[in-house]
């Protein structure tokens, strides 16, 4: 990302008004290496090859900005790995997580953490400051320190489907679960702040198990927990929230959480979440990213993007281009140009005015 781009990110998510609506994508492992023919063992594992990768991506889109920008990660492994659970990794595809938490009881024996030491955590930390200065001499910049939240970093460290039923049948020691995953997301955080200096001045949580319960079970174990992470740095920073799950149960309580931007799935048309938060947040988003994005012809393409831009645009204010969600494996370049053709025949009609 380039420190242009940033700024109109900032702008887009503090509300301001804006001649033109910006276009963002989140990249990341599971659309890259596809996307460029390499092997994800390689593009995890070769510095060399994983920096000319995210090169070759920013100077191949330069109008769209890459969120949260050089995102230097193993998948969803950093998280859960800090708090031991078990990682296997793929040639062909990102890594998956095991559970090792076989008692949700065990979790008061758990050894205490260390983000900058631990597992994966430790390996982008020391990642990050290898790539740094070259990334600097490009004229880029990582503005977001990134997380997953704590509810999917609970599922991957407990699984998901006994989070769910511990919810009910366990509440308070799954709330001391969700403390623990809190503290490390925030601590996970602060970590590649320390790593990445003064450039940074967003946070970017992604937690789609939010998705999974309904609005009462939100109240209780997501949203208190969520708030406690974006209360934890600064009120000037942009707080980008990604779920391409179902927001129904969360989606008016998320500004009250601290979050300023919303990026969520495909399920949720972007009329109604305008007319729900739009005046409290900028919506990133949402053209289906797989049935459309991936499957879908150029046309359908342009028609999708275009039906998202006139449903979500109202007086210039709070509006990013995106996919709802990720960018999914196999989105085909000529799908991710009909996007930016489609926003520059949107925003010329808008110059037109």
């Amino acid at each position: 990302m380039r420190p242009e781009q940033w700024e109109t990110f900032k702008r887009a998510a503090r509300l301001e008004k804006l001649d033109s609506v910006p276009m963002a994508m989140i990249v990341d492992s599971p659309w890259i290496p596809g996307y460029l023919g390499i092997k994800h063992m390689d593009y995890y594992l070769d510095p060399e090859l994983w920096f000319q990768s995210n090169l070759k991506i920013n100077k191949e889109f330069p109008d769209v900005t890459m969120v949260p920008s050089w995102w230097m990660e193993y998948g969803m492994a950093a998280e859960p790995s800090i708090l031991g659970a078990k990682i296997k990794f793929w040639d062909d595809n990102t890594p998956s997580e095991y559970h090792t938490l076989y008692r949700l009881e065990d979790i008061d024996e758990f050894p205490e953490y260390e983000c900058d030491k631990d597992a994966f955590a430790a390996l982008t930390l020391h990642r990050y400051s290898m790539a740094l200065p070259r990334i600097k001499a490009e004229g880029e910049i990582v503005p977001f320190v990134t997380a997953r939240g704590p509810m999917c970093t609970a599922g991957f460290v407990r699984s998901t489907t006994h989070l769910m039923m511990e919810i009910v049948e366990k509440p308070e020691a799954t709330h001391r679960l969700l403390d623990l995953c809190t503290r490390v997301v925030i601590d996970w955080l602060k970590a590649q702040h320390k790593v990445l200096g003064d450039q940074v001045g967003g946070i970017f949580i992604l937690d789609d198990i939010v998705g999974f319960v309904n609005e009462e079970h939100y109240l209780e174990f997501c949203h208190p927990y969520l708030k406690r992470i974006c209360d934890a740095f600064p009120d000037d920073w942009v707080k980008l929230y990604h779920n391409d799950a179902e927001v129904q149960a969360c989606l008016d309580h998320l500004p009250d959480a601290g979050f300023n931007v919303l990026n969520w799935g495909k399920q949720t048309d972007i009329r109604e979440v305008k007319e729900r938060v739009g005046n409290r947040m900028c919506l990133m988003g949402n053209v289906n990213p797989l049935e459309v994005a991936v499957r879908g012809t150029p046309d359908e393409v342009r028609e999708a993007t275009l039906d998202v831009l006139e449903g979500g645009f109202s007086d210039g204010r709070g509006l990013v281009l995106s996919v709802g969600g990720g960018t999914s494996p196999g989105m085909p370049r000529e799908n991710m140009q009909a996007m930016i053709d489609a926003l520059a025949e949107f925003n010329a009609r808008l110059a037109a005015r």
